[in-house]
């Protein structure tokens, strides 16, 4: 085994960092901005340079064929922040006794290709990997997607090109209303896809939005052209082999043809490395402090890897978004930098996680924004400010946690500042919208 151990190890720290996603990259490039002199090692399996997620399900599968994945940074961004950037790199082994990680580059198991390297800092940005449900007839199914990285997100829309010449013949099902699924949803139909979505809760969104966002996101699908089914669950997927068809059997008999199948059931967490390691775990997360440490000493954990205590929501909060991969990464590097000069003498606290989460996603000529969690809302007041805007606000007695809004920047903006604020609003008036946001707020 090739075998590079930092030899700067004992004149200045080390940081690596495991994820090259938003978490991951934007913890390397805060790193340097709070002034981290020390080696900086960004390692990820992807071969991609490092690039946004959340256009993945939307505008990107209706972009030229050879388009490449926005990228975070440019790569003379990582050369300039000196940041060693390995790509195609599988992490083998985390050895917390003596702080080192091996990797092999490129991903393969050649002895030549072999790396350790001796850390003083060690981050997991490991993120989360899409469920595959165990559906009899689905490990052979043709054109089985997920949709998660740029991989995916490159296949399906090769599938699409394929097609474009008769894609209205192109019979997509998707598997799972969250979401993901329902992005991808809309950016087909867009297409002219055919597209069918099944959802075994009894509305679209069940886990993560109010039953009033469901039912008009429901809405604006189906009037898009998109076939939206709750209530089922997939069963098998079998094969006609005379006529060359591939069905989606439910359990109620209902079977829907399917020429490529995109599975969108949700997710688990990345946390494998960090359970070598010996960190500690809740429900399949990394367990982090309000500093994004974790159990074991000089290692953290940021992203929707992670398994966090939040002052609003708790201890074992969990949540997948950019904004809060983003928000833990600067949390994190700057408490890294901080242990790094306390080290030399000059000690300063530590910095605490604390932002309100808030979340977005575009379907159609739909914007989607959600700011704060409904964690044990007991009131709900909803404002239909138009056939196409609306907002639904989430109340714990009279305390205001969370807002959605529908094509209604104004609520968002407005209901992430009294949140925010604590502020009082008169739940009465807010339900009419001839009311004034502003005088409301």
């Amino acid at each position: 085994m090739v075998t590079i151990v930092s030899e700067q190890i004992q004149s200045q720290p080390v940081c690596i960092v495991v994820g090259a996603s938003h978490a991951g990259v934007n913890c390397a490039f805060e790193l340097r901005k709070q002034g981290f002199s020390g080696r900086l090692v960004l390692i990820d399996a992807d071969m991609h340079l490092p690039y946004h997620r959340p256009p993945l399900s939307k505008a990107f599968l209706n972009t030229p064929l050879d388009d490449a994945p926005a990228p975070l940074k440019a790569k003379s961004a990582y050369e300039q922040a000196d940041i060693e950037l390995f790509l195609g790199a599988m992490v083998t082994k985390v050895d917390a006794k003596e702080n080192i990680v091996s990797f092999n580059k490129g991903g393969s198991g050649n002895a030549e290709n072999g790396y350790s390297i001796k850390y003083t800092h060690l981050v997991f940005a490991t993120g989360a990997s899409p469920i595959i449900p165990p559906i009899p007839g689905l490990n052979v199914a043709e054109n089985c997607l997920v949709m998660r990285n740029a991989k995916d997100a490159l296949a399906l829309k090769s599938l699409m090109h394929a097609k474009r010449e008769n894609i209205s013949n192109l019979n997509i099902v998707i598997v799972g209303a969250g979401y993901i699924g329902l992005e991808a949803a809309a950016s087909l139909r867009k297409a002219g896809a055919s597209v069918t979505v099944i959802e075994r809760e009894e509305r679209i969104l069940a886990r993560v939005a109010s039953e009033s966002v469901s039912n008009h996101v429901a809405r604006i699908h189906q009037e898009n052209g998109a076939t939206i089914l709750c209530q089922r669950n997939v069963s098998a997927v079998e094969r006609d082999t005379d006529k060359g068809f591939q069905w989606i059997v439910c359990d109620n008999g209902e079977r829907y043809r399917a020429d490529a199948i995109l599975l969108g059931v949700g997710v688990r967490v990345n946390s494998e490395l960090a359970q070598e390691a010996g960190t500690s775990l809740h429900r399949g997360a990394i367990s982090v402090n309000t500093h994004m440490q974790t159990s074991i000493k000089n290692i953290w954990a940021i992203g929707d890897c992670t398994s966090f205590t939040h002052p609003l929501y708790g201890e074992n909060s969990h949540i997948e978004s950019v904004q809060n991969a983003l928000e833990q990464a600067k949390v994190a590097a700057k408490n890294i930098q901080q242990i790094s000069v306390a080290d030399a003498g000059d000690a300063a606290p530590l910095q605490n996680y604390k932002a309100i989460p808030w979340f977005w996603s575009d379907q159609y000529n739909m914007k989607l924004q959600m700011v704060g969690l409904p964690v044990n809302a007991d009131c709900q007041v909803t404002r239909q400010e138009s056939k196409e805007a609306l907002s639904v606000w989430h109340f714990v007695q009279n305390k205001l946690v969370s807002v959605e809004a529908i094509n209604s920047p104004k609520s968002y903006v407005l209901g992430g500042r009294a949140i925010d604020k604590n502020a009082f609003i008169d739940k009465s008036k807010l339900a009419d919208p001839s009311q004034s946001l502003a005088d409301l707020l």
